[in-house]
């Protein structure tokens, strides 16, 4: 099954809101084993929506849109998807009466525009919505497939998960299953080289996606038996841990703070952090972290002359030494905060476009690690420099458990 994604917003083409629908059902269908061959986005313009909605149907058996969904004028992804088909919409019974409730429960008069949300055409089924007044529509007609989903990510990953996703499984038959292998420390390119055997495979699929805290590897399998797909992922993922041994940290809705959090707790120890590169990002990790409660005891910004004046380092020393400054911050968050365990990160220039960046942990000696500085991105650096230190300290705790 071929299947298109279509963007729908004048605000998307503007940078006024960043398009996530599109990354999260290109993810959703790569796991249904849908292949998705086109995406685009279009403004709020019957003439051109139609245009693309032209294309589409000429190429794609599956159509996703996403927004222009809403009560206003400019809302024009119904009326457009109607007139394209020939068809015209007739007001729902059923749909005006859930509306109807929607404002009543929260003390509200339902405007006479939102009638519009209450639309169906001979073709369509509609597609609930729990969190909002825009129902969905699935169209099908002449072998081609619809699916029109409102435009806030909230209620457009519900009505997929809900609604879509299922009725997708029922036309793609068989078994489809996904896992989610996760690494850090190495390139994609250095990835992609070294599993070139399995990537190379028609089923099962192995796919690589690049994150903020490392490269993600997706391994879907089709089978006619759940047995023989999770056998066939099985395979595949003992194959990639032996491939890239300690690389990996975690598989599918792991994260890098959750794994660090579920290693401290094990050995009943309590964690601290001290940054200055990268501005509290680690502290915010860290947090949201599940259960950190358990484990973190908080984390602050220090600047180097107050690390090493803590630490009885000479702040005169404008340079400073950054690999005895990080080791101080560590120190001192770890006395401050009266953790077990404390952790820093601190950053210097370095030739060619880098930055180095150094992870002090607990009374080790501060591990250097050296990543590419991109201009103007400092925002994506310090996430970066984050997810290095949490891989350091997780392999740190692994080999301290095991010692």
């Amino acid at each position: 099954m071929k299947a298109e994604i279509i963007a729908i917003g004048t605000e998307l083409l503007l940078g006024e809101i960043a398009d996530t629908n599109t990354s999260f059902l290109a993810n959703q269908l790569a796991g249904l084993g849908i292949d998705l061959y086109f995406a685009s986005t279009v403004g709020d313009n019957r003439q051109r929506l139609t245009g693309v909605l032209r294309t589409a149907w000429q190429r794609s058996e599956l159509i996703l849109t996403t927004g222009g969904l809403g009560p206003t004028q400019g809302d024009i992804t119904r009326e457009t998807i109607a007139a394209f088909l020939g068809e015209e919409m007739r007001l729902d019974p059923e749909l005006k009466r859930d509306l109807v409730s929607f404002f009543k429960q929260r003390g509200l008069e339902m405007p006479l525009n939102n009638l519009k949300q209450a639309m169906l055409i001979p073709s369509s089924a509609a597609l609930r919505n729990p969190r909002g007044t825009a129902p969905g529509w699935w169209v099908e007609k002449d072998g081609r497939t619809i699916v029109v989903m409102p435009g806030p990510p909230g209620e457009m990953q519900l009505m997929w998960q809900n609604e879509v996703s299922p009725r997708l499984k029922e036309k793609v038959g068989g078994i489809i299953l996904s896992r989610l292998v996760k690494t850090f420390g190495l390139s994609e390119s250095k990835v992609d080289e070294m599993l070139a055997p399995l990537i190379a495979s028609a089923n099962p699929t192995l796919a690589s996606y690049a994150r903020p805290d490392g490269i993600y590897l997706r391994i879907t399998a089709k089978a006619d038996q759940p047995e023989a797909a999770q056998e066939m992922v099985a395979r595949y993922e003992a194959e990639i841990r032996a491939t890239l041994g300690e690389a990996i940290w975690g598989t599918d809705s792991d994260t890098l703070e959750g794994v660090v959090g579920q290693l401290l707790a094990a050995r009943g120890l309590s964690l601290a952090a001290a940054e200055s590169f990268t501005g509290g990002s680690l502290t915010q990790l860290l947090a949201n972290a599940p259960q950190s409660q358990a484990f973190f005891k908080g984390g602050f910004t220090a600047t180097a002359d107050e690390a090493k004046i803590a630490c009885g380092l000479d702040p005169a020393v404008t340079a400073g030494p950054k690999r005895e400054v990080a080791a101080a911050m560590a120190s001192l968050a770890r006395r401050k905060l009266s953790t077990q365990v404390g952790i820093s990160v601190e950053a210097a220039p370095a030739r060619d476009g880098l930055i180095e960046i150094f992870v002090a942990i607990d009374s080790e000696p501060a591990q250097r690690n050296r990543v590419q500085s991109y201009s103007g991105r400092v925002y994506f650096m310090r996430n970066r420099a984050a997810s290095y230190a949490l891989f350091d300290l997780m392999k740190w705790l692994k080999l301290a458990g095991n010692g």
